[in-house]
């Protein structure tokens, strides 16, 4: 049998065999499905001609300032331009121009090797090589053996673009939007019609990111637009105490991104991200995940889930908690409304916990008994620019995960109320509000996980509730009874 219990975790990975390993690599990545209305119900459209499953196998090309760098070249790939698959997928976005924008996050979890002996040490040990192992995929399949193949591990960690109107198109890793756990890539327009994409890292002490289009976008050509992301310039914030920010750019030769701190090129730049942004001073933040605009009031908002590994001495403006076990909300404000500008101001919204219980929370005083939240993951705006939050990890905080929603402006300002509440073991991801306000879209992810939960008795049977049937995570569409505006 291939299913394993959740409770033996990371033990029982690490003595799969190559047929499990096998399951396991055909389960990551991502699908395009078609979806359409059908009444007041939305429905999965058959035998679409755009439905196509991307996963470890799929042949990608790899683009921008990494493709064809000695870094990046194996022995199954020796130019350096093209990969097998994405791993690990998290969170994500679009484009102006109609494509999907899917992060892969903690793809170290995968690669086997001994990490003292990579023959780039400081690339390694900056993104974890070797000591989170988390999956036995290197002892069957060379490609993720380190030892093996040192530069395997380079060519992923990437933003991949994805047409879902083409199933026949090839994804593309775009390496100019820089490489780490991403979780997030969301766009907003500037004001002379270039593109900019934030994007959060999701690790402890990690960096909010910024990557800059260098041309506009052509809103009368999509094909103009194909290749948009791989010139430009990538960005990394750094937060002041007195409430102002910059966005500090990581170009090779500027500052201290320079051949003797080890960057010869942006290849280098882009693949040691997090190497470049701890030279530039940027501001490690609590667990940044997703990173969204409000198209109301274009300010930007971030997802701090938490830190609780941060000490006193390192408490600052933007991460103002030591033990940050709850996560808070970020509000950015570009500089003269524009998101190519390197200057703006930020302010905190939301400092999640139980007021009264945990310290340091921030909400509207007349937040209710039930309107608090724990552990922010993903965010989404509505037309009216309401932000509606996301959890993950509320087990932290003895609630279930689920999805609240407040106004970020007048006297509802960081009034949260729950909307949601998610099944046993859940986490609760991915809201999409539709254009027309009149259907919220939500993934149930990992239903099911915890302690005490096994296959075989499962804490939920989520959806079905079946008792031949297993938890299985789902896509989930919200409407009113009368059709009306959600939340309204």
């Amino acid at each position: 049998m291939l299913f394993r219990s959740v409770g033996e975790g990371r033990e029982a990975r690490l003595k799969a065999t190559a047929e499990q390993v096998g399951v396991e690599m055909a389960a990551q990545g991502g699908s395009v499905l078609e979806i359409a209305r059908d009444g007041s119900r939305w429905k999965v459209v058959p035998d679409s001609k755009y439905a196509r499953r991307i996963d470890t196998s799929t042949p990608m090309r790899i683009a921008g300032p990494a493709s064809g760098h000695a870094k990046m070249k194996t022995s199954a790939d020796p130019a350096g331009t093209k990969v097998l698959g994405m791993i690990n997928n998290c969170a994500g976005g679009s484009t102006p121009w109609g494509t999907w924008l899917t992060c892969e996050e903690n793809y170290n979890f995968y690669f086997s090797g001994t990490a003292d002996k990579h023959p780039d040490q400081p690339l390694a040990r900056r993104y974890g090589l070797g000591r989170s192992i988390a999956y036995a995929w290197g002892r069957h399949v060379d490609r993720f053996d380190f030892d093996k193949e040192p530069n395997e591990p380079n060519r992923f960690g990437w933003v991949v673009e994805i047409d879902p109107y083409d199933p026949q198109s090839v994804p593309v890793k775009r390496t100019a939007l820089g490489r780490f756990a991403h979780e997030g890539a969301t766009y907003a327009i500037a004001r002379d019609g270039r593109v900019a994409i934030y994007m959060g890292d999701d690790s402890r002490f990690e960096y909010i990111y910024k990557f800059v289009t260098a041309r506009p976008w052509n809103p009368n050509d999509r094909g103009a637009n194909r290749d948009l992301l791989d010139d430009g310039t990538l960005h990394v914030a750094r937060f002041a105490a007195d409430g102002s920010m910059v966005w500090l750019p990581l170009i090779q030769g500027q500052g201290p991104l320079t051949a003797e701190n080890g960057f010869l090129s942006q290849a280098d730049v882009v693949m040691g991200a997090r190497r470049a942004a701890d030279l530039l001073k940027a501001t490690p933040m609590d667990r940044p995940e997703d990173v969204e605009t409000n198209p109301v009031n274009g300010r930007v908002y971030a997802a701090l889930s938490n830190n609780g590994s941060r000490k006193p001495e390192q408490v600052d403006g933007p991460n103002p908690r030591a033990k940050n076990d709850h996560g808070h909300i970020l509000e950015m404000t570009p500089k003269d409304g524009d998101h190519a500008s390197t200057e703006g101001s930020w302010a905190i919204l939301i400092a999640a916990g139980q007021p009264g219980k945990h310290e340091g929370t921030k909400y509207h005083p007349a937040t209710s008994e039930n309107g608090w939240l724990s552990c922010p993951d993903n965010v989404a705006f509505d037309s009216k620019g309401r932000l509606w939050i996301a959890m993950d990890s509320g087990e932290v905080a003895g609630i279930a995960d689920g999805l609240y929603a407040c106004d970020v402006a007048g006297e509802g300002r960081a009034l949260t109320r729950q909307f949601f509440a998610g099944p046993r073991g859940a986490e609760i991801c991915g809201p999409l509000i539709a254009p027309d306000d009149r259907t919220l879209f939500l993934a149930i992810q990992h239903p099911g996980e915890g302690p005490g939960s096994s296959y075989e008795k499962p804490s939920t049977r989520w959806p079905d509730f079946k008792d031949s049937l297993p938890p299985r995570p789902s896509i989930i569409a919200i409407t009113k009874k009368d059709g009306g505006v959600i939340g309204s």
